[in-house]
């Protein structure tokens, strides 16, 4: 049987007791999550809450990355607005800008006419970024058995990552809960205790949940010598205003120091400014109407900062590319290719360079081909002599939260890479840190090495 599904076989239990939150309300309006979040192994029963960000969420329509072993793209027929048309992946289809990647067209709300700034329904915060949230779903069973695999002399690693490696984000809530009430214990230090090395890494990253390890994984990242570009590139780039907010509040309430004084001493001037931009929320949201000469502007001033003028003027370019949501990336992308035959990527390489070409190209990737970046990122950190494996486990926790965005992910990286992403890992990790890895994208450990 799959360690999805495994547990949750009967029917839920009682709600658990939702834990109060240690934050203030959130501004903006942002609506509290619906339904529980069912991942892919408990909960299955529960209509599923507000989709993951980042341009994911249930498929409308269909998923434009098949089944693996089928063509890359879209079904036949189907060339939602500003996708490729089958055959032509990386084209724009004529007079169509900025559509999400995939599900069904981009439609403007009614009134949203007049350019970037009317307003946009907010996009609610991801699951698992609202500090005590849980399932409904009851996790006795699964707390029962983290325990045993960890009780008396001996630990039972497979058990450890089938269970943990199966976990939704509102699901790991619940289940540490009842880990606290059942067994009187804290299943973090449980673990700590129990384990070593990238198996504990990869084990406490999924304990922590998606907010916590968000603001762990920025923290590691200022708090050595050097800064990790990579990780702070990660957390940040690319989220929803609602989710920065929410990482925020909770790196303040976690390490008593803002975010932005403690991102401010690492970086260069410039960079800073454009972390800056990014750390303030300001995002036009997923909602906002993708205009077409609003879209000119945008490629117009992108040109007359870059390629149309001797030196750059960079904070016109941070300012644009930070402030517009995926949707109108998307569009500008495709508008700034037609227009002068090249791509905002290599625009970026030409003009910038550092971090801040990191960063930026990152926005435009994220944006232009979620799935693709995803998988990227991935064969990043696997790429090369050596594994960057806490960039490994960072990324396939990451995108394990969101079975749509797994599922795409894994399916550009076998048309990308012409490889599955199971077997890559395989080649990259050994051991328990395997079976970990692999449980977090849905191969069940008795079928790992």
């Amino acid at each position: 049987m799959s360690a999805h599904g495994y547990y949750n076989q009967g029917p839920p239990g009682p709600p658990q007791q939702q834990s109060h939150s240690p934050y203030p309300p959130q501004q903006g309006g942002y609506p509290p999550p619906q339904q529980p979040y069912g991942q892919q192994g408990y909960n299955q029963g529960s209509p599923p809450g507000p989709p993951m960000n980042q341009g994911y969420g249930p498929p409308m329509g269909g998923s434009p990355y098949p089944q693996q072993g089928g063509p890359y793209g879209p079904p036949p027929g189907q060339a939602p607005y500003g996708q490729p048309p089958p055959g032509q992946y990386g084209a724009p289809p004529q007079g169509q800008f900025g559509a999400p990647p995939q599900g069904q067209g981009y439609v403007a709300p009614p009134g949203h006419f007049a350019g970037y700034g009317g307003p946009a329904a907010p996009t609610p915060p991801s699951p698992g970024y609202i500090p005590g949230q849980q399932s409904q779903a009851d996790m006795s069973r699964a707390a029962d058995e983290l325990r045993s695999a960890m009780k008396g002399f001996g630990t039972d690693e497979k058990a450890l990552a089938r269970v943990l490696g199966s976990l939704g984000p509102l699901e790991i809530n619940s289940v540490k809960a009842a880990y606290q009430a059942r067994h009187k214990r804290d299943l973090m230090k449980d673990v700590h205790s129990e384990t070593s090395g990238h198996f504990r890494d990869g084990l406490e990253a999924i304990i922590r949940g998606p907010l916590d390890q968000d603001c762990h994984a920025l923290h590691e990242s200022i708090a050595g010598p050097g800064t990790k570009e990579s990780a702070m590139n990660d957390v940040l780039l690319s989220r929803s205003n609602a989710d920065m907010n929410a990482i925020k509040q909770h790196y303040h309430h976690k390490y008593r120091r803002t975010l932005e004084s403690d991102v401010k001493g690492d970086l260069s001037a410039k960079t800073e400014r454009l972390f800056d931009m990014v750390m303030a929320a300001r995002r036009n949201e997923e909602s906002a109407p993708v205009i077409p000469q609003q879209i000119e502007a945008d490629v117009q001033e992108i040109y007359r900062a870059t390629e149309g003028r001797a030196g750059t003027d960079q904070l016109i370019v941070c300012s644009v590319l930070s402030s517009r949501s995926n949707g109108q990336l998307r569009a500008i992308g495709q508008a700034y290719k037609q227009r002068y035959h090249r791509t905002l990527e290599e625009v970026i390489k030409k003009e910038f360079s550092g971090h801040m070409e990191d960063a930026l190209c990152f926005m435009v990737t994220a944006a232009e081909d979620p799935a693709k970046h995803d998988a990227d990122l991935l064969e990043d950190a696997m790429r090369g002599l050596g594994t960057n494996d806490q960039a490994l486990i960072r990324r396939v926790v990451m995108v394990h939260w969101n079975p749509d965005r797994l599922h795409q992910c894994k399916a550009a990286f076998r048309h990308f890479y012409k490889k599955d992403l199971a077997d890559r890992i395989r080649s990259e990790t050994r051991g328990d840190y395997e079976k970990l890895m692999l449980a977090c994208i849905g191969v069940p450990p008795a079928f790992g090495r």
